[in-house]
């Protein structure tokens, strides 16, 4: 018996037992991952155009269009229990999902770097405020490593986590909204008229659909790989109604990040309005002083915490344990997240690298729409899931890549770079589009595959026909397979 170098404790499928996250659990997920610098951002460069009540409307039409799709592709983890590295095996081949898996894995680790960064800058005023402690170096590493531990613990200390996070992120972010109204108020600005450079007519309708596609290009990131967090929520068996089938996922998505995501968005236009800044940090800290500013303080950190562990140490980390093998454990796939994470100096290139990390989120928008279209349209959510983890099974394809995937990845990725604005749209339809069309009617007919043959339900399908997915870490060796065989036959 042999080990495959595609079959890992931690990249198998989760079954019953493995899924710990509750409805409320993953919710409150969502009001960790959502408070970050880059939510801030967008508020902040949309009040330069646009008042606040379009800016949080354009918010919430992104971040409903962006939680559909999450959803759509998180049904890869509830239905089948499969990770996105795994999964992307399907529709990029054994060998190919390596390249689009460590394009979201190196950007998940930038991420992990910049809110490391952003809260260890909370971090140092606190104690600064407490004990005239001043360096942020050591509480960027300090704090580094507190998320890496508690992302090594498992995904149930995720959620603890979050579950202790989220109620205080709450009620701290009112308090927060409040002191910058005042703020803003003091310095005789109108939270919800005032503009710093107010537009009319077509650069209006422009302003608003970037605030639209900006919200779905920072999310497009988690669209792909939600999956790897989805496949631990818990879900009915025998459950074939998508909808009730995916009904904590749904709170999550379409309504717990939509008015959180609105929410920050607004934090961030607001600390723009108080002190022509959307860092929330700096902002308070000319707003607040003493133990208010602490407190409030207190709240960024705990976001930077809840946000890293979720949405950028988890899925960065299972990709780096796909790439390496079974010997390669998910403990050392957070390390690794953790050292790319420091070694990109976010202190050096904080200025620049949100708006390059959201456009590779465009780029990655294109995996989305061929994850979308591999799973609903081609494959009708039936899934031959044995053989995701075979060297020598039917997602081996041409020496372990499917071409149909590449081709379409690269075409979409470049498609949305010469729409910035509109990356994510543009990735995702082109992507799926040419992947259907590509995998349909050229590379299938070249590599036959199982449910396409024979669209089994009760063969094909997961948890919505009671099946949890049992695969052997150990390869059978050819001699056995044949006897085995032989004996099935007889």
């Amino acid at each position: 018996m042999k080990k495959s170098y595609l079959k890992s404790p931690d990249l198998l499928p989760i079954n019953g037992k493995g899924r710990k996250i509750t409805n409320l659990g993953f919710s409150f997920m969502w009001v960790g991952m959502v408070v970050v610098l880059a939510t801030f951002a967008i508020g902040g460069a949309g009040i330069m155009s646009l008042p606040l009540p379009l800016v949080i409307l354009a918010t919430i039409i992104g971040s409903l269009a962006i939680g559909l799709c999450i959803t759509l592709t998180g049904d890869i983890g509830i239905e089948h229990g499969l990770s996105f590295p795994v999964y992307m095996r399907a529709p990029f081949g054994t060998l190919g999902t390596h390249i689009p898996s460590l394009a979201r894995g190196l950007t998940a680790s930038m991420w992990f770097g910049i809110n490391t960064y952003f809260g260890s800058t909370a971090m140092n005023g606190i104690l600064n405020i407490l004990f005239e402690f001043d360096n942020w170096f050591v509480c960027f590493l300090i704090f580094a490593a507190l998320q890496l531990v508690n992302t090594a613990l498992g995904i149930k200390a995720v959620e603890r986590f979050a579950d202790l996070a989220a109620p205080i992120i709450i009620l701290i972010s009112i308090w927060m909204y409040s002191s910058l109204s005042d703020s803003a108020a003091a310095q005789g600005r109108d939270i919800w008229s005032w503009v710093e450079n107010p537009v009319t007519g077509g650069a209006a309708v422009t302003a608003f659909l970037v605030v639209i596609f900006s919200n779905m290009g920072f999310w497009a990131t988690l669209a792909a790989d939600i999956p790897t967090i989805s496949r631990f929520i818990k879900a009915p068996k025998n459950e074939k109604n998508w909808f009730k089938r995916n009904k904590s996922a749904i709170i999550g998505n379409l309504i717990t990040m939509p008015i959180v995501q609105s929410f920050m968005v607004a934090i961030g236009a607001i600390s723009y309005v108080a002190v022509l800044n959307y860092d929330p940090v700096i902002a308070l800290q000319e707003a607040a002083s003493g133990l208010i500013l602490g407190i409030l303080l207190l709240m960024i950190v705990l976001a930077q915490w809840s946000t890293n562990i979720a949405a950028n140490i988890v899925p960065a980390a299972t990709i780096f344990s796909n790439v390496g093998g079974p010997k390669f454990p998910f403990w050392a796939g957070v390390i690794t997240a953790g050292i790319v994470g420091i070694v990109v100096q976010p202190w050096n290139l904080f200025g620049i690298i949100t708006a390059v990390l959201l456009f590779v989120g465009g780029i990655l928008s294109a995996i989305v729409g061929i994850l979308v279209a591999d799973y609903y349209f081609i494959r009708k959510r039936r899934v031959n899931v044995p053989d995701l983890y075979e060297e020598n099974g039917q997602f081996q394809y041409r020496n372990g890549i499917n071409y149909a995937g590449l081709i379409s990845w690269i075409i979409g990725g470049a498609a949305s770079y010469f729409v910035p604005s509109f990356s994510f749209l543009v990735g995702f339809g082109v992507g799926a589009l040419c992947y259907y069309i590509l995998a349909k009617f050229w590379w299938f007919k070249k590599y036959e595959q199982a449910e396409l043959v024979n669209p089994s339900d009760e063969k094909y399908l997961g948890i919505s026909v009671g099946r949890e997915w049992d695969i052997a870490l150990q390869e059978k060796p050819a001699i056995l397979e044949e006897v085995s065989e032989s004996t099935n036959l007889s």
